[in-house]
């Protein structure tokens, strides 16, 4: 990217002022010659900062473990509360490209970048010149819309409750005076470029230069003023005026809708537009506000999940064509050029062409024409890291659908507008993830020191000495995992089940074992022997003939797990089984019934989470508004563990119980399946819960099971292995104890997810305490017409209340009910 020709001048006393000092983060991206020795690197770096949290005088540094880089690679971010390490510790991976995805609007919010506009001057310099250039063309400040002082109305006025389904999708309204000022569409789109352009200078001064570019709408203004098509200055007049054009255009209205887009275009009818092709089922419609209030009325009636849009006009739609030719025109006194950078078109989809991009007319295609974003995504070729260069985390999350597991990191680099993060914060946190994928980044341009290490460098050296290397055997099976997790990274000191594996997988795997080295495991073995280095061994023990010894009590995949996984929204969680974290996830995080059955959550909130597991529906309520109270029940000490570290890692206002909730003080022996640990209950019943999983997952298989491995998923032994359980003695306590000695006046939401428990959860609710309740998502069993009975009870109580069965539990008695107070 070549350096912009204008240059800053000085700027008076800004809203969002420069930092007096260093940086209040500090990222060490830290080289190891071996796994042992960056451990220790590692722990140590994290101490010092701990212990002695002074700030760095640069924010990034790269430090090696003695004289020599390693081939293995950790990051530590450290700030505010304490130090973090960023995600699992790896090899030194393969170089990668890296692709630069820019946002469009609807991804904007207050004070995007204020900390990035604070701290680093580059940023800071960039965002000075957008201004200079706009303040003519729009007769104010863009930095006083974006980094605004508070209005009284914003200090003083609650925010209206807010859609579950909000955190995945766009806030239906501004609220604030200064929010409505930022949302209009003539001050939107030029914030919006000024923001991601800075950014992309930011990344720029980190030696981040992508290989190919993607925006989303106006994000490929900013990729072709990147890409010199047009010169800075070039391009903000024409952003500018483009949403001047746009603003005095009639209102519109977009809706999202969660079908193909051979199945949406047949229900648009004359008046509305296909406006843009985000996934396989997720397109966007646009069109005058009745046309788009009566499809959303008739995708309702179909039971057709859809969301409105922020948006105050239906871009990308037939309600554009009045300004095209103007627009046309406007382009053509500008002067453009062939990129320099590659990037997407939204228009065919493809890399944009030399003549495409010089074409004054193309532009106005654009205007018109739906964005063809999940084919764009497809034409990035060979870049295998996404970069999200804007605000918030939309294009992640439609990546992630698109490219799915096999498509490489995607890192979002600045915060979702409800995360309590540091911009700053987040911004180093993506280029620590980037060092971790192997990005091709300048990384020559960052401070390089040796790292003293907090520890006894004699011993540290002495456990390198005694590591031993892979054996043959070791490095056969490596591959396998590799190809079957599609991870080429995988630690040898952390099991198979916490890199992605499951029971399904495990049977892919016993094949494998098999077909490559001419011996079979049992299902419990893969479980016992479940690291690389104790699995090899116990294969050269099988193929001499002899019978691999029982793992000592505790030691296989049963307790405590120090496994780490990125969710498809991009928070990092301790976890202790991937493929039921990613169940999870998808249950509480990309459910779809919240919405459908009038659940919503207002700022201020009071959440009660009953049955927390590792704290997903925790983190949930954290994010989806700001300032929310959680009070969260674990009983089962593993989980109570993951549970405690996720919530301090994401700085949630949390009470943590570690008892169970019942109608009575008592103390019960709870039953926890370590590998199956949302099945675990105070009222095991073995039978039961094996056909549970075993309808489960066959209706996780209906979509076509793998014919070589039905017959082991079936088998006795899976189901066995599954169910190893390992017994506590936990507390109970009545929830209305909990609510008085807490002083809870009001609860907005309680989620009740107990395993046959639901009940006594219930029964311990005194009649004082209903009135307080507002709303609750209680998984039920219907054990002779129990489900009938919670929903008669809680009607009874004021609840408007309903039953559903998701698709996944048919055939079990698992059923969801969705309560909230009063007539909907």
């Amino acid at each position: 990217m070549s350096p912009n020709t204008i240059t800053a001048e000085e700027t008076g006393d800004r809203t969002a002022s420069p930092s007096q000092g260093p940086v209040p983060w500090h990222l060490a991206l830290v080289s190891g010659a071996s796994g042992t020795s960056l451990d220790a690197g590692l722990a140590g770096l994290k101490a010092r900062f701990t212990a002695s949290p002074a700030h760095e005088d640069v924010p990034v540094r790269i430090r090696t473990l003695g004289t020599a880089p390693g081939g293995h690679r950790g990051a530590v971010l450290a700030g505010e509360g304490g130090a973090t390490e960023l995600g699992a510790k790896t090899p030194a991976p393969a170089t990668a490209s890296v692709a630069f995805m820019f946002p469009g609007l609807g991804d904007h919010y207050l004070d995007m970048g204020r900390d990035l506009y604070r701290d680093f001057p580059v940023f800071r310099e960039a965002l000075d010149t957008c201004a200079q250039v706009l303040t003519p063309e729009l007769g104010l400040d863009i930095r006083e819309v974006v980094f605004p002082a508070p209005t009284s109305e914003e200090h003083t006025t609650a925010a209206p409750a807010m859609d579950l389904r909000r955190m995945l999708g766009r806030d239906p309204a501004p609220r604030g005076e200064n929010e409505r000022r930022l949302g209009t569409t003539r001050l939107a789109q030029p914030a919006l470029f000024a923001i991601e352009y800075a950014l992309a200078r930011l990344w720029d001064s980190w030696g981040a230069r992508p290989s190919v570019m993607i925006g989303y709408s106006l994000g490929e203004y900013v990729a072709a003023a990147l890409a010199g098509v047009l010169s800075l200055e070039d391009a903000l007049t024409l952003v500018a005026r483009r949403a001047a054009l746009i603003d005095a255009l009639p209102p519109g209205a977009m809706l999202a809708v969660m079908l193909p887009e051979d199945r949406v275009r047949p229900l648009l009818g004359a008046d509305v537009s296909l406006s843009a092709v985000n996934g396989p089922d997720f397109c966007v419609a646009a069109g005058p506000v009745a046309a788009i209030e009566a499809l959303e009325r008739t995708l309702t009636e179909q039971s057709v999940i859809n969301r409105r849009v922020q948006s105050t006009h239906a871009f990308h739609s037939s309600m554009m064509e009045p300004i095209a030719d103007q627009l046309t025109e406007l382009v053509k006194t500008l002067t453009l050029h062939p990129p320099r950078i590659p990037y997407v078109s939204n228009v065919t989809g493809r890399i944009i062409t030399d003549e495409e991009a010089t074409d004054p007319a193309y532009w106005a295609r654009h205007l018109l024409s739906p964005v063809l974003f999940a084919e764009g995504l497809r034409s990035l070729g060979t870049a295998n890291l996404l970069l999200e260069t804007g605000p918030g985390q939309t294009l992640s999350s439609m990546a992630t659908v698109v490219r799915g597991s096999e498509g490489g990191a995607i890192v979002a680099s600045m915060r979702h507008p409800l995360e309590r993060q540091s911009d700053s914060a987040t911004a180093l946190k993506a280029l620590g993830r980037l060092w971790l994928a192997g990005a091709d980044i300048d990384w020559v341009g960052f401070p390089a020191s040796e790292l003293d290490i907090v520890a006894d460098g004699a011993a540290t050296a002495a456990r390198d000495a005694e590591e031993p290397a892979p054996t043959p055997t070791e490095q056969e099976l490596r591959s396998l995992w590799a190809r079957l997790l599609k991870n080429e990274h995988l630690p040898r000191d952390v099991s198979f089940f916490e890199v992605g594996g499951n029971s399904l997988l495990a049977t892919r795997l016993i094949l494998r074992v098999e077909r490559t080295f001419g011996t079979e495991l049992s299902l419990r073995q893969v479980y016992e022997w479940a690291t690389l280095p104790r699995m090899a061994a116990a294969i050269d023990v099988l193929r001499a003939g002899g019978e691999p010894a029982r793992p000592q009590e505790g030691s296989s995949h049963t307790g405590y797990s120090l496994a780490r996984f990125t969710l498809p929204n991009g928070l990092t969680v301790s976890h202790q089984n991937e493929a039921e974290t990613r169940h999870f996830y998808e249950d509480i995080f990309d459910h779809r019934t919240y919405a459908k059955n009038g659940i919503s959550l207002p700022d201020g909130a009071t959440v009660l989470d009953v049955g927390g597991n590792i704290g997903l529906f925790t983190l949930f309520a954290h994010y989806e508004a700001k300032d929310v109270r959680v009070f969260t029940f674990e009983p089962a000490p593993p989980m109570f563990e993951l549970l405690s570290r996720n919530v301090a890692e994401h700085g949630v206002n949390a009470t943590l119980f570690n008892i169970g909730l019942s109608d009575t003080e008592a103390e019960a022996n709870l039953t926890f399946y370590p590998r199956s640990s949302g099945m675990s209950s105070f009222h095991p019943d073995e039978e039961e819960e094996k056909h549970n999983l075993r309808t489960i997952i066959a209706n996780q298989q209906k979509a076509g099971a793998d014919e070589e491995v039905a017959e082991l998923i079936s088998s006795d032994e899976l189901i066995d292995v599954r169910f190893e359980a390992i017994d506590f003695t936990a507390t109970l306590r009545p929830l209305s104890a909990v609510i008085r000695e807490q002083g809870i006046e009001r609860i907005d939401l309680i989620k009740i997810d107990v395993q046959k428990s639901e009940r006594q959860v219930i029964d311990g609710i005194a009649d004082e305490d209903w009135p307080k309740i507002q709303q609750m998502v209680l998984e039920a069993h219907d054990a002779d017409g129990e489900v009938g009975r919670l929903v008669a009870l809680l009607e009874s109580r004021g609840f408007t209340a309903r039953a559903e069965q998701d698709e996944l539990y048919v055939g079990t008695d698992i059923h969801n009910i969705y309560a909230v107070r009063g007539e909907r």
